[in-house]
């Protein structure tokens, strides 16, 4: 899911009381003086209109006045951060990142080159373990799940579920995000419906998917039209699977003209993350530490949900009752966040092969 590479990828819940007195804990005071007298924390691939990371940045800002946040390179991708790392072994200037946030699958690579320190925040076990180095090398930061957008103008009744695409009354309506043989979100939109037919994620969801697309395509529903917000509100695509982040950042700019619908499926409810991490070689350890503690606090987390992107902590915070009504209101309802499935490295990895490899032959839209 996620941004460049990193858009792969893309967080919700609540407000109140915390029964964990871990999700309460904050950092230690010796960690909070080490990193004032750094005075910098660099950062790198951080668009301020990703994720809300325009109001994370301010927030830590405001929290530690002492540090100056030198940002890298905002609009870089994953495989950008990781290079900047490593041309930067020897470099303790200014041009060396001192934290990354990269998709899912740079995480494992980083560690395995030994590229990441390791650092377990205080609120780590409200951390999923399926998203997460067991020894702290780098953990999910933020999701988002595939979901539908839907144009209200154009579409009496919004789909439930990906069975009901599959219904006459959506015959020309229904489009991927992407090209399912390029693109990141358009292949995992594939693993997602074959996810919904019963399939176990990787080869078996990714073949799943291509038949359930290509059902759609000889129905006539599928539109090989890549969906965006334009296409959405011009009706060439009434009905979209995309992340959820960028579906519901799509219903903000449209402002209500088409209305739209944004829904999680009731199956096949698939999770895409991003994943911290500190710089082995990171100038500015502790203030890269206390980085993360603010990202993984509930403040931190709370403003990544403000951007759409649901936070590591999502289950837990909302459990708690911690996420802001208002907040909970703009997204669908946090149950169906309950069932997403998080897939493996492999799954990912072989689905995309079956995919790619199998769209033309099995559907045969030509999606552009």
């Amino acid at each position: 899911m996620f941004k460049n590479i990193k858009r792969i990828l893309s967080l919700s819940t609540a407000m109140v009381v915390a029964t964990s007195s871990l999700a309460m804990a904050e950092p230690s005071a010796e960690l909070v003086d080490a990193a004032k007298a750094e005075g910098m924390l660099t950062t790198i691939a951080l668009p301020h209109d990703w994720c809300g990371y325009g109001a994370v940045i301010d927030g830590f800002k405001k929290k530690y006045p002492e540090i100056q946040v030198n940002e890298l390179n905002p609009d870089a991708g994953s495989a950008d951060e990781v290079e900047a790392v490593k041309a930067n072994k020897d470099n303790k200037g200014p041009q060396a990142p001192d934290v990354v946030d990269v998709g899912l699958a740079f995480g494992p690579q980083m560690k395995a080159e030994g590229l990441l320190m390791p650092y377990k925040v205080s609120t780590w076990d409200e951390i999923p373990d399926s998203i997460k180095d067991a020894e702290g090398h780098w953990y999910g930061d933020y999701y988002g799940v595939m979901s539908m957008i839907v144009n209200k103008d154009l579409v009496t009744n919004t789909p439930a579920d990906w069975s009901d695409l599959q219904k006459p009354e959506y015959n020309g309506q229904v489009a991927l995000a992407g090209d399912p043989r390029a693109s990141n979100q358009a292949i995992l939109g594939v693993l997602a419906a074959g996810m919904a037919s019963g399939a176990a994620a990787g080869k078996d969801a990714g073949e799943a998917g291509l038949k359930f697309f290509a059902e759609l395509n000889k129905a006539g529903n599928f539109v090989p039209v890549i969906g965006k917000s334009g296409t959405l509100a011009q009706g060439s695509t009434p009905i979209v699977v995309a992340w959820d982040y960028n579906a519901l950042s799509w219903k903000d700019t449209l402002a209500g003209n088409p209305p739209v619908d944004v829904i999680v499926p009731e199956s096949g409810v698939l999770a895409g993350v991003y994943v911290q991490g500190i710089s082995a070689y990171a100038p500015h350890p502790n203030a890269a530490k206390l980085w993360m503690e603010y990202l993984y606090s509930d403040e931190g987390q709370t403003l990544w949900l403000a951007g759409y992107c649901h936070p590591a902590r999502f289950n837990a915070m909302s459990k708690a009752g911690k996420i802001p009504q208002d907040l909970l209101d703009k997204l669908p309802p946090a149950a169906s966040y309950e069932k997403a499935y998080f897939p493996t490295l492999e799954e990912v990895d072989a689905n995309k092969a079956a995919v790619t490899s199998g769209w033309d032959t099995v559907v045969g839209a030509n999606v552009q």
